[in-house]
């Protein structure tokens, strides 16, 4: 049996302003007009003989974004395994591997991140398959690509002697200079390392707790202290925490007598920054640009043009990354586009919100969108998914109206301030209206088998989203 497990950690900085915080790369359409990379990763081994549901460890923020993605695919997922706080992969492949030991003990685990592109499907599962025996036979396997160019931004393998249906690892070595790369793609025994990986849970726990046991010591104990809420796996916050970050490589592959390599080419590409996105999207027949969404060009070559919300044009340029979004434009030399996490850093320490959330913010429920935002009032546009409602809820700092634009709503109104006991329940069609006032419980559901679409309008002396009071919540959110 093999087991998926997909690693959806991370918040590609590097990709900004399109990847925030809130809504992360692996959520979004880079490779495919229909799937996100994270779908993608969940259809890898769609099919496959002897191939389980894939189970996902992912960021405890991310929960419901992760479900949603994988129920629009028609994928039940084994398990969605939360960390409370991110310490890199070895912890997280711990927790993985650790609840594979409870509910798939005979399977090998195929972890594979969240945010990576394979072109070709079929080769990536003959070389899956490729990699079996050297898992069942205890080695710990490591997937390396056949590099094309002398790449500085990939971390490499170097292969020894042949073993079984691959190689043994002679070493994992740093992302190198141009100079030492050329060297390693003349030789022909330097792979690059994938970041993607074949092994038994029962190894990978024995060789973690051989090489780093302190953190094998953290999983375990937080791994103990799980609990179950509604479809995800939650382990101890406190024993977790406590858990030092670190990778895979460092922890374990780097040290261990018993790796092994697999080498393949399915057209792996590592989504990590524009630059990534750009050899992707090149297309030789417009003067070697990608572009994406509303764009013109005159007189541009070599660069990437990304429009998200409005008309972008480009005259006289040459080797830029141009990103819009409804809130931020990125311009950037295309040769330090790995730079971009700067501004991020820049960002977060200034407490901008373009850093974590886009104006479009996904939720358990549906989503919304800010049209407009000043100090005393906010517009938003709010989808409520058929069948959802939001939480049992009052605001201390700000009023709201909502006007039907689509759908059914169904609206639960407190009697007076705060109270929770004399509730009112009544339905609300197409261009019909109701107010909240300040600090009346109130909740929003959509009792229709269409979108629940409308605009509300909130005013108020503070608008955050912080001053909100949930009084019950069927998702479990504090």
């Amino acid at each position: 049996m093999l087991l998926p497990v997909i690693l959806s950690g991370g918040s590609g900085s590097r990709l900004w302003p399109v990847s925030r915080e809130h809504y992360p790369k692996q959520f979004q359409r880079f490779n495919s007009a229909k799937y996100s990379l994270l779908q993608e990763a969940a259809l890898r081994m769609a099919g496959v003989e002897g191939a389980d549901r894939p189970l996902v460890v992912c960021n405890e923020e991310h929960r419901f974004m992760v479900a949603e993605q994988l129920y629009v695919i028609d994928t039940t997922p084994s398990n969605i395994v939360l960390e409370p706080c991110g310490r890199n992969t070895a912890p997280a492949l711990a927790l993985a591997a650790l609840c594979a030991c409870d509910t798939h003990p005979a399977s090998l685990m195929l972890v594979m991140p969240a945010d990576h592109v394979i072109e070709c499907r079929e080769a990536f599962q003959a070389a899956v398959e490729q990699g079996k025996g050297l898992a069942e036979s205890g080695q710990l396997v490591a997937f390396g690509i056949q590099p094309a160019t002398p790449h500085t931004g990939y971390g490499y393998i170097r292969r020894g002697e042949m073993l079984g249906t691959g190689y043994r690892v002679d070493a994992f070595v740093e992302k190198p200079d141009r100079e030492r790369a050329q060297a390693y793609l003349d030789s022909g025994d330097y792979l690059w390392n994938s970041g993607i990986f074949l092994f038994s849970a029962e190894r990978y726990l024995e060789e973690l707790q051989a090489q780093a046991p302190d953190i094998a010591e953290a999983c375990r104990n937080a791994y103990a202290g799980r609990s179950e809420d509604l479809d995800f796996l939650r382990v101890d916050i406190e024993a977790f925490s406590a858990c030092r970050s670190e990778s895979i490589d460092y922890a374990v592959m780097e040290n261990t007598q018993h790796a092994a390599v697999v080498p393949m080419d399915p057209g792996w590409s590592d989504i990590g920054a524009w630059d990534a996105i750009f050899a992707l999207k090149r297309d030789p027949q417009r003067e070697g640009n990608a572009i994406q969404g509303d764009v013109l060009l005159h007189d541009t070559h070599d660069s990437l043009v990304h429009s998200h919300s409005r008309l972008v044009a480009t005259v006289g340029v040459r080797d830029l990354v141009i990103v819009e979004t409804e809130d931020a434009v990125l311009v950037a030399n295309r040769h330090h586009a790995q730079e971009t996490k700067r501004i991020v850093e820049v960002l977060k320490a200034s407490h901008r919100p373009e850093c974590q959330a886009m104006p479009e913010v996904y939720r358990p429920w549906g989503h919304y969108r800010t049209m407009v935002l000043t100090e005393c009032f906010q517009v938003k546009e709010i989808v409520v998914k058929p069948g959802a409602k939001l939480s049992l809820q009052m605001h201390h700092h700000r009023a709201e109206h909502w006007v039907v634009v689509q759908g059914t709503a169904g609206v639960t109104l407190g009697k007076g301030h705060g109270d929770t006991e004399d509730l009112s329940s009544f339905l609300l069609t197409e261009d019909e209206s109701t107010y909240i006032p300040l600090g009346t419980v109130h909740r929003l559901e959509n009792p229709g088998v269409i979108p629940l679409r409308l605009i509300e309008v909130q005013t108020g002396s503070y608008l955050g989203e912080d001053d909100i009071v949930r009084i019950d919540d069927a998702y479990g959110r504090l």
